[in-house]
């Protein structure tokens, strides 16, 4: 089949930054060699400071810092190598900072023993004090993580205008491809440049409209497409394919060495960890359940009394305060006792300050929304900072709710939602939480059900301490800040 510029719709119009293919390539490495710098940088910066800082104490002696030249440089070159094995500078897509901050911490922690090691075994006449090693690698992890903040920052910002982005075609027009070029389209940071659409010929795959986006062809043209548009990366969203189908598809793609992502069919795979064993040498995938088992418990327990108890001590003051202004800005009770759903589908009253009128249910139970006139003047600012949450703590305190977990819904709601949602009672697996993996990522208030039933689901098969840990500043962060942004 013949193909000509003229058989490509919309791709005048579309081609909306005229990037060049080696242009975006080359983006990318100066990308990555500004990170090195920023790493390199850091090192001996944190270095000399920690000197700077041990000459001031009298009661150290310590020489010039060039005489202590080869423990930087040693450093430098353990955790650039560290960084590399680690792919931390694959920063193609944006991660968050508080992610990135934790890897930093981990590495550092290496790079220092690897470093005392190699110098111990190699230089046995190198003196060094321990001091000036803990100041210097305590500064990189410091300075470290503010360069890469800015660093990631620039990047997205110049991702965002097309400088070094990659150039992506979305194979799928029904709806899972319009979330998924919604998500891309929406977030230009993720530096996706989506140059149109394959028609995926599923059924009722005719969803997406040929003015956001051009649709291209069909599957028999993808290898010219990719060839023709210089694609980096096809992304394929058709979970309802068949096996076969999506065989044929990724082998189309191969032919051209692109990068191939596949959107899973998401209830059946994306909410489990997914590990591959075997039977008799046949592979096997052993897709897990609960993550949550047996002594893990006994720890989430121990730490939800632990902060919700030392929570109540610190904050009192304030929830005193807030109930004073509940009752002073409309008449009715402070706090509001609601009934929800817990673990096991247990009922339970949930504790909040009252943000709405006291009869804001008068016509009986409705869904809130951002603009809900029914909110108190207090109540609006309340709930822009979660500040109406604070009383479950006393929950958590009393074992019906955990400080992370799935958020709790009324049971009328729970009830309507089990009717239409797979595994939407797989919920109530874990107990309830005050904020969760759903909440962080954005699904909160009037959002969508079953995105928010996904990342529910994922956390509940993927829980650990540490996942834990990091939504719950996260959850502190965005408050702070007034954002749902995944910077964090």
């Amino acid at each position: 089949m013949q193909h000509s510029l003229s058989d490509l719709p919309g791709q005048n119009e579309y081609v909306r930054r005229g990037t060049r293919p080696g242009m975006m390539k080359r983006a990318q490495l100066l990308f990555m060699l500004a990170l090195v710098v920023t790493d390199v940088g850091s090192v001996w910066l944190a270095f000399w400071a920690g000197h700077s800082l041990l000459a001031r104490d009298p009661d150290i002696i310590i020489g010039p810092f060039l005489e202590f030249w080869q423990l930087p440089a040693t450093y430098m070159l353990v955790l650039i190598t560290i960084y590399f094995a680690q792919r931390m500078y694959q920063r193609r897509r944006p991660v968050t900072h508080l992610d990135e901050f934790f890897k930093i911490i981990v590495f550092n922690l290496f790079a220092t023993l690897f470093t005392v090691a190699l110098l111990t075994l190699f230089l046995r006449e190198f003196q060094y004090h321990r001091a000036f090693v803990l100041l210097g690698a305590g500064f990189t992890v410091t300075l470290d993580t503010i360069g890469r903040v800015i660093h990631a920052q620039l990047q997205w910002q110049a991702q965002a205008r097309g400088v070094g982005d990659d150039r992506v075609l979305l194979i799928g027009s029904g709806e899972i491809g319009r979330m998924l070029l919604q998500k891309m389209l929406f977030h230009p940071k993720l530096g996706y440049q989506v140059m149109g659409v394959i028609d995926g010929g599923g059924k009722g795959d005719r969803s997406l409209s040929p003015t956001e986006v051009p649709v291209l062809g069909t599957l028999v043209d993808v290898p010219w497409i990719i060839d023709r548009y210089g694609i980096d990366e096809v992304i394929i969203g058709l979970p309802e394919s068949s096996h076969q189908d999506l065989v044929n598809i990724i082998s189309l793609c191969e032919r051209e060495k692109v990068g191939i992502r596949v959107f899973p069919d998401v209830f059946q795979f994306m909410a489990s960890e997914v590990t591959i064993g075997d039977l008799g040498g046949l592979p096997l995938l052993t897709i897990r359940d609960v993550a949550l088992q047996g002594w893990k418990l006994a720890v989430k327990r121990g730490m939800d009394i632990l902060l919700s108890g030392i929570g109540l001590v610190l904050l009192s003051p304030f929830m005193l305060l807030t109930a004073l202004l509940v009752k002073l800005d409309s008449p009715g009770p402070v706090f509001y006792a609601q009934e929800r759903m817990g673990l096991d589908a247990r009922p339970f009253k949930i504790i909040k300050f009252r943000s709405m009128r006291r009869d804001a249910e008068v016509d009986g139970p409705g869904w809130t929304t951002p603009d809900d006139p029914r909110k108190t003047k207090l109540g609006a600012f309340m709930r822009r900072f979660n500040i109406d949450e604070l009383p479950q703590l006393i929950n958590v305190f009393l074992g019906d709710m955990s400080l992370v977990g799935p958020r709790p819904e009324r049971p009328v709601y729970v009830e309507q939602f089990r009717q239409i949602i797979p595994r939407y009672m797989d919920r109530h697996r874990e107990k309830a939480g005050i904020t969760g993996w759903a909440q962080v990522n954005g699904m909160r208030g009037d959002t969508s059900i079953v995105e928010r039933t996904k990342y529910d689901l994922w956390y509940i098969e993927n829980w650990s301490i540490a996942l834990d840990i990091k939504i719950m500043i996260r959850t502190v962060l965005q408050t702070i800040f007034g954002t749902n942004q995944n910077a964090y």
